[in-house]
């Protein structure tokens, strides 16, 4: 059984999970950065300390649905893969 799929960055950001990742991460005043092209291309990735301790509202509402999104499109796919062994 293959234990890793490896994804992209952009795959990563269009779920939401960065986002959601970023949520937890402000609490401790860090956050996960993305310079991003023109074209939508994630061009680097790195850790950062913030002074941001959360998102808009607007910018919550997306996370969620993204989110929400990729669990229920996701959901049978993850439920298979903690249950193998």
């Amino acid at each position: 059984m293959k234990k890793l799929n490896v994804k992209s960055w952009e795959e990563f950001r269009t779920t939401g999970l960065l986002w959601f990742i970023n949520m937890n991460l402000h609490v401790f005043g860090w956050a996960l950065v993305t310079d991003v092209a023109p074209n939508g291309e994630v061009l680097s990735v790195y850790p950062a300390r913030t002074k941001f301790r959360g998102f808009s509202e607007n910018d919550n509402t997306k996370g969620y649905e993204k989110v929400t999104k990729y669990l229920n499109d996701n959901s049978v796919e993850l439920l298979k893969d903690v249950l193998e062994e």
